[in-house]
């Protein structure tokens, strides 16, 4: 101690000016786990509270909190004027949403799951999709249809589709396919607040998983804009683009490839209509190779469209290789769960396809 003291004494100032220049260990806030499905809770919430033009319905989304428990707790919130549970008839209730959103109020239709929007799609395509175009931009519909879509466990054919294809085949809608919490929270609130009709496609088999959120992230003013990709892992060898649950598999086929060298860059589309075309070239110049993945079955699916534009912009003379799609396989849903298992892409089948691509 007294060593110590004589040091100091004898460098003076010197040291006293560094002592004072020492700064404290400043730690990050923690992040905070949230599951998907409270994302969405909270998204709502929140702007159910901020508009009050703002109002969920659709099949037991109110008493019953939802059937996948989406929606908990705000019936008791907001009551029965703002949550409303409908009868089981998607032509009616749909129909219902999409008038009130013309006449100027923001509902959020539920489905309980996409694969029952088929009853409505025309109301959604006719009615929602078209009127803006139709009236010369004078009617606007603000109006977000979400629920599950895609492949779920063991429902079979009828109720394991994917949406995706189908919706953002139509001008007139947006079309979000969020991954994880940060993706579900940011882009409903993003539609929500949108003027035009947006088709919120989630995942049931994503609704109970949790990923980090940081402080930001859960701030009332957090969106995601709509129609822009991220990059959720960086790398040089191939491009591999997703969406929904199937960025969870293409980054644990990266993690995998990685302690074999390949590096790969792995986009979360996030957005499916419009498409970030310029996110995906700019990767695709970089790496000059191309994985697509999806649940959806290939002909006229989201990885077509994604090699139409490359091959149609100036990424395609980048390519090394042609572009390698990973799809669910061309079949209605076998309800057998290891048939089931053999129908939509696994991390195998994406490590696969990398390897047949890159030739290695």
């Amino acid at each position: 101690m007294a060593a110590s003291l004589r040091c100091v004494i004898r460098s003076g100032k010197s040291a006293v000016s560094a002592v004072g220049r020492r700064e404290f260990h400043r730690s990050v806030p923690a992040a905070v786990q949230v599951t998907v499905r409270d994302a969405l809770t909270q998204a709502m919430d929140e702007e159910l509270e901020r508009d009050d033009r703002v109002f969920l319905l659709g099949e037991e989304v109110a008493q019953y909190d939802g059937a996948y428990k989406v929606s908990r707790g705000l019936w008791k919130k907001y009551g029965d004027k703002r949550i409303i549970d409908t009868p089981i008839s998607e032509m009616g209730f749909t129909g219902i949403a999409v008038g009130a959103a013309m006449a100027g109020l923001r509902p959020i239709c539920e489905f309980m799951t996409f694969n029952f929007s088929m009853q409505a799609i025309d109301q959604v395509i006719n009615s929602a999709a078209k009127t803006n175009y139709m009236s010369a931009g004078r009617q606007s519909v603000p109006i977000v249809f979400r629920g599950p879509n895609g492949a779920s466990a063991g429902v079979a054919a009828q109720h394991s589709q994917c949406f995706a294809a189908w919706y953002a085949h139509c001008p007139g809608l947006k079309v979000v396919s969020p991954w994880n919490s940060e993706d579900a929270r940011g882009l409903l609130k993003a539609s929500i607040r949108d003027d035009n009709p947006v088709v919120f496609l989630e995942n049931e088999l994503m609704y109970g998983v949790p990923f980090e959120m940081s402080e930001e992230m859960l701030s009332k003013d957090f969106t995601v804009p709509i129609g822009k990709a991220k990059v959720e892992r960086p790398g040089t060898s191939v491009t591999v683009v997703s969406h929904s649950r199937y960025v969870g598999h293409c980054l644990d086929a990266a993690a995998v490839l990685a302690k074999e060298g390949i590096e790969c860059e792995v986009i979360n589309l996030r957005t499916i209509r419009p498409l970030d075309v310029e996110t995906l070239e700019t990767s695709v110049m970089k790496t000059n190779n191309l994985v697509t993945v999806e649940g959806g079955w290939p002909q006229f699916g989201v990885g077509a469209e994604i090699c139409a534009r490359i091959m149609e912009g100036p990424a395609f003379n980048y390519l090394d290789a042609p572009v390698t799609r990973v799809t669910g396989v061309d079949i209605p849903m076998p309800y057998a769960k290891i048939l089931e298992d053999h129908s939509v892409p696994q991390i195998k089948d994406i490590i696969f396809s990398i390897k047949k691509t890159l030739n290695v």
